[in-house]
């Protein structure tokens, strides 16, 4: 039994810049680690200062496997992608334990910056 990891991470501060400067475009990645024996179901939820949230994002972590969710590129079953240029929070739960972190690639200015920490567990 897989003992490391966690099923239900948050992270508070999510935000997808509108510009992007250069090759390089600005995104933010949940990267996921799965160390245990069974294939992780991860569900994505959205949250927004003033707005409804959005609870349909989902993505597959395989077994002893990582995997970066770019959260620029995901889209939940009606084809909605997160929006850019609005602030907003994220819950992970998944079905098996998982470790989560959360990267931003900021490349608006010349001088890009690379963001990253470890997500909030909770249980």
């Amino acid at each position: 039994m897989n003992t490391l990891g966690k099923k239900r991470w948050i992270i508070p501060d999510g935000f997808l810049p509108v510009k992007s400067n250069g090759d390089f475009v600005s995104h933010e990645a949940i990267c996921v680690l799965n160390i245990g024996e069974r294939d992780a179901n991860v569900k994505i939820s959205i949250y927004f200062e003033d707005r409804e949230p959005m609870e349909d994002f989902v993505a597959i972590c395989a077994a002893k496997r990582t995997n970066h969710i770019r959260l620029d590129q995901i889209q939940d079953q009606w084809g909605e992608r997160i929006p850019i240029g609005v602030p907003y929070a994220i819950k992970i739960d998944s079905d098996e334990p998982i470790i989560v972190q959360h990267s931003r690639m900021d490349t608006s200015q010349a001088e890009m910056t690379l963001m990253t920490t470890m997500a909030y567990p909770l249980a």
